[in-house]
Order: C-alpha cells, then structure tokens, then sequence
C-alpha cells in the first residue's frame, strides 16, 4: 500500500494533469463535521463493507482519518478486495491541518 503525506496531497490535488483521486474519509460523521478535506466523501470505517459497490475500483483512492491508522486499515481492506490503487493519508487530517491548512479545526 502507497502511503502519501499531506503536502504530498496538497501538491497532488493542485495538478490538474492527473486523475483526481477519490478522497475517501472513514471517519466518523461528528469528525467529519468538526473538520475534512474539501471534496472528500465521507464512508465510516464500519460501513466500508457494505459500500465497497459505490467504490470505483480502478481509480485512485486517498483514505483519510484523524492519524492515519484506521484509514491504514481500511486501505489493506480495500487492497484485499480488488482495489489496486490505494493510498493511506499519512498522519491524517491532524497532519493536514499542522502541514497544509493551519486553520482546518482540529480536535
């Protein structure tokens, strides 16, 4: 699995010569709504199975959480079932809002 940090991010969603990925936030809705990635959609970590056929499995997906753990974890799932270009948020939107966007809210 691919991981990105946060800046890499910044620097990826600012050209426009390559596909857009999916930005795909597994937090919870509270966490969402305190803060998130413009364009990001939010699927909850416990809802993932069950979305997985909403999912384009051949485009890129950027997985978001608050650290990067869950979205780690959601990134092998999405591995393990046919998605082959996965990418884990390293450090998440906290890495985020401290790297790229210092007035993101945190919590």
């Amino acid at each position: 699995m691919q991981q990105i940090t946060p800046r890499e991010l910044d620097a990826l969603l600012r050209r426009s010569d390559e596909e857009a990925p999916l930005l795909l936030d597994v937090r919870e809705p509270w966490e969402f709504g305190i803060c998130h990635i413009d364009g990001a959609r939010l699927i909850p970590m416990r809802q993932i199975p069950s979305s997985l056929a909403e999912l384009d499995g051949e485009r890129p997906v950027v997985v978001i959480c608050h650290h990067g753990i869950r979205s780690q974890q959601v990134a092998l799932y999405l591995e393990h079932h046919g998605f082959s270009r996965v990418i884990n948020l390293r450090g998440g939107v906290a890495g985020w809002a401290q790297d790229v966007d210092p007035s993101m809210p945190t919590y």
